[in-house]
């Protein structure tokens, strides 16, 4: 009787998020046995990837003995964490119980953690300053480990807080109209993600800052005039503005504004050319705009 070879398993934690979601998918279309990890099983999200082919595993960062057994026969993890929704402490520690858990389970040989760009730095933004400290503890455990640090999310620009502005004519943001940043689609993370995941020993060891395409918000208006039908122009919004609703985020714009970002988008194409690399443009023609215009 022919034995059938051993298939590693992948945990997937933001599974029904999009950096997660996206990794999921990636790995599920190359044949990866995929466990995802979330807090709401039941969740529409979750029964999707579930109809993909996902084995479905409860996790919550905080109850430890869950973490424990999402991973018992884990070969690999990936592994995200952010404080939107709670707070720079609570990130930290979640993400390290989870590291801890990964360390601990006996069988997690490699973990691919998303980062931020230019976290590696003292960037004094409190969102990527965890990430770097999180990095940090991931290094100490002994497993392999990859790190990769996504750019600016595209996705972000199809929030309502977005698609408000967008409505009214208008594409706004913290930074100067002719300031060119580096964008990634969270399709791409997830298939930089899937490459790591599934040749780890082409990637262990490695920080690797990500982007797609390099675009000014003047550009961005354009593309979105262009996607959306109708004309969009750049507004800049008061720094005042952004501080009122969030110190952190007002600390990364004038980060942006100041030093920028630095990634290697050309090389990144160059050196994978497998992963898709979807441009601004790319991205923005395949989106629903149609709440733009209703």
């Amino acid at each position: 009787m022919t034995q059938r070879m051993y298939q590693p398993v992948v945990a997937v934690t933001g599974a029904t998020g999009a950096q997660g979601g996206a990794t999921a998918r990636a790995l599920l279309d190359h044949g990866v046995r995929v466990r995802a990890l979330t807090r709401n099983p039941s969740s529409a999200a979750a029964g999707q990837l579930q109809r993909l082919g996902a084995e479905l595993a409860y996790a919550d960062f905080d109850d430890r003995g869950g973490l424990d057994a999402a991973l018992t026969g884990a070969d690999a993890l990936f592994a995200m964490s952010t404080p939107f929704g709670t707070d720079i402490d609570t990130e930290i520690r979640q993400a390290v119980a989870l590291l801890d858990a990964a360390a601990a389970s006996g069988t997690v040989r490699h973990i691919v953690f998303t980062s931020a760009a230019n976290a590696d730095r003292a960037t004094g933004i409190p969102h990527f300053d965890s990430k770097h400290r999180i990095e940090g503890h991931l290094r100490s455990l002994g497993i392999p480990w990859t790190v990769i640090a996504p750019g600016v999310f595209m996705d972000n620009y199809t929030s309502e807080w977005t698609m408000s502005g967008l409505r009214e004519g208008r594409f706004a943001l913290l930074l100067p109209a002719d300031l060119p940043l580096p964008f990634i689609s969270a399709a791409d993370i997830g298939a930089f993600a899937a490459l790591a995941l599934r040749h780890p020993e082409d990637f262990a060891g490695r920080r690797i800052d990500l982007a797609a395409d390099r675009v000014t918000c003047s550009e961005i208006a354009e593309t979105l005039t262009t996607a959306c039908g109708r004309p969009i122009a750049f507004a800049p919004v008061p720094l005042a503005e952004i501080e009122a609703y969030s110190a952190d985020l007002a600390a990364m714009f004038r980060y942006f504004t100041h030093n920028g970002l630095d990634v290697d988008v050309e090389g990144l194409r160059r050196e994978h050319p497998d992963v898709g690399w979807r441009s601004f443009a790319d991205w923005a023609a395949v989106q629903n705009w149609d709440p733009v215009n209703t």
